[in-house]
């Protein structure tokens, strides 16, 4: 797969996670096969190679940190996209 073509998406991210849900992030990233690691200042540092990766991180971090009314609404837009191809 060809990487994004904005070349500052890739490459190390690091993303401020609350405590509480960064260490299940990190794991679920990990079965996944996605690079990331917990550093003692809290952050949760991920490697993004590809725009498949980043779609996934982004994915999996808003089923832990976004509320039950964006997923829902972000649920709409999909089935709303997917009504027009």
């Amino acid at each position: 797969m060809p990487p994004c073509s904005n070349s500052d998406a890739l490459g190390d991210q690091v993303l401020q996670i609350p405590l509480c849900d960064r260490w299940r992030i990190h794991h679920r990233l990990q079965e996944l096969m996605i690079n990331s690691s917990c550093p003692a200042d809290g952050s949760l540092r991920v490697e993004v190679n590809s725009c498949i990766t980043a779609i996934l991180v982004r994915s999996i971090v808003m089923q832990f940190v976004a509320s039950r009314h964006e997923l829902v609404h972000w649920l709409e837009r999909c089935w709303n996209y997917s009504d027009n191809y």
